[in-house]
Order: C-alpha cells, then structure tokens, then sequence
C-alpha cells in the first residue's frame, strides 16, 4: 500500500524514466549516452519513491489504554513527558495516533530547513496536533527536516481517531515530538527504535507500579 498523495510524485518518475528512455533509443552518439543515464536515474528514482512512500498495515500491540509511538524511527529524546523520535529517510513516513480521542486543534506553521534531529530545528515547518483522549491530552508535533517540506495532515479538528489510525506524513526526513498525558510514563529508551502504529511508547502508570 501506498500513502496518500504519492501518486503524483511516482506518475512524474515514471513518465520521466519512460521519456528519457524512449528517446534514447531513437538517438545516438552523447545523445543517446546522456538520455540512457537520466532514464537510468529515472529508474533509480522510482525505485526509490516507491519504497519511501509505503504505507504498511500496522496492528497496535498491547491494550486499548497503551499508548503507540505515532512514527517510524529511532528515539532521540525523552524529557520529561515528552519524547522526540527522528524518522530517517529508509523509515515509514506516515504518522499515527498514539491513543484513541478527538482532534481539538491543529496547528500548522511554515519554517525553515535546519535538520530535523537538530534541537534547532524549533524554526522548521511543523504541525501541532492536540488530541483529547479519555485519558487526558496528548499532543504531536510533526517537524519536517533539511530536505523537501512538505507535512500532509488527514484529519481534521473534531476528528475522531482511532489508536494505530493515519494522521497523516511528512516527507523526506523528519521527526515527530509527543507529549503524554500525566498519567503516563514511558516505557522506551534514548536509542531505542519503534514502528508507527505498533510499538508501545507509554503505559498508565497504575500498570506500571502493579
């Protein structure tokens, strides 16, 4: 499966692969040594875009109240109740909702290109998700990176989602901040890598102490 909105992106790949490949064939000498190159980047584009832009199923592990990590990646950062997770470019880039609950703002802001595992990176494009869950608030912030900005939301404010559910993605590196509700508590490592939608970031901490 493919996320939203790449059709566009693997269409123009493709077309270009097709066209620099075809006129090569029908042309010789520098000519036809320069169209087979860009078709052979062309190719090697596709390629590229097809797997960057995958989309998996993904089933959340452990119980309703557990909260998911919303990325692919590797975690950066914990402080606190917040913990930063950077998606390097191989990583799935479609985002998830940690926990189940209503979208009550979202809040969208153009920056700059400071690479997004950066802690300066405070000045890049980034999309702030709140989402009230019976639980308690919890809060997303998706920060696009040094290359192509461009964060794609699915949702809405007064959304309902579901825990494990798209949100949306962030193209070409990126990473994605959270802020758990009080009565959670982590349950992952600096260091630690975890999938969007299936690795369990945070437990209540009543389950935690029992």
């Amino acid at each position: 499966m493919l996320a939203k909105g790449s059709l566009s992106w693997i269409s123009t790949a493709i077309l270009f692969t097709a066209a620099t490949g075809y006129f090569s064939i029908n042309s010789s000498g520098m000519t036809n040594v320069l169209l087979l190159g860009f078709s052979i980047i062309g190719l090697l584009l596709t390629l590229f875009l097809l797997i960057f832009f995958r989309d998996p199923e993904r089933k959340p592990a452990g119980d309703e109240d557990d909260a998911v990590s919303p990325a692919d990646g590797r975690v950066i950062s914990i402080n606190d109740r917040t913990i930063g997770i950077f998606m390097n470019v191989h990583n799935v880039h479609v985002n998830r909702a940690p926990l189940s609950g209503t979208v009550m703002e979202i809040d969208y802001k153009p920056g700059g290109y400071i690479p997004a595992s950066n802690k300066d990176s405070d000045v890049n494009e980034r999309n702030h998700v709140k989402i009230n869950t019976e639980y308690g608030s919890i809060e997303l912030t998706q920060i696009a990176g040094v290359l192509i900005r461009r964060i794609v939301s699915y949702i809405s404010e007064g959304s309902q989602v579901k825990r494990g559910e798209r949100i949306g993605m962030i193209r070409f590196g990126s990473r994605v901040d959270v802020i758990i509700p009080e009565v959670y508590v982590y349950t992952v490592n600096v260091g630690d890598k975890v999938k969007a939608g299936e690795s369990i970031i945070a437990r209540k901490k009543e389950k935690i102490r029992g």
